[in-house]
């Protein structure tokens, strides 16, 4: 686990990924998300950054010219934008927590099932959280 912010995270995946040869198809990156309410999760496969910053500065420092995945557990979205930067470095609501803990667990699931290649089971597993495998 690195010891740096979410948003400056590319440099540690980018050590991590050019020690141990990992080619960028085998990353999962799991990261919160504004766009999911708490509770959600979803999995991609692609070259996007869907606007969060973190994510931004990994393709940016791993220069990625191919897809990866990205497990993204959902957060809710405070109801103004101006307040986007205390949500997401405050505390969630009790009920909040309890949703965003139960989302990580399913998370480490899906994550076990990952490092496992069994993509199958994956998709099983989301379909019955009714999740969509973009």
């Amino acid at each position: 686990m690195p010891n740096t912010f979410i948003n400056l995270s590319g440099k540690s995946v980018s050590c991590i990924s050019n020690f141990y040869h990992i080619e960028t198809k085998n990353i999962l990156i799991v990261h919160d998300d504004l766009n999911l309410s708490p509770g959600k999760i979803k999995i991609r496969y692609g070259i996007s950054h869907g606007g969060h910053n973190g994510i931004k500065n990994i393709i940016n420092n791993m220069k990625f010219k191919s897809n990866f995945y990205r497990l993204s557990i959902g957060i809710g979205r405070p109801k103004y934008k101006k307040d986007v930067i205390s949500f997401v470095l405050n505390k969630p609501t009790l009920e909040e927590k309890k949703l965003i803990l139960k989302s990580i667990d399913d998370a480490i699931h899906i994550t076990n099932l990952w490092i496992k290649n069994d993509f199958d089971s994956i998709k099983s597993y989301l379909n019955s959280l009714n999740i969509c495998l973009n």
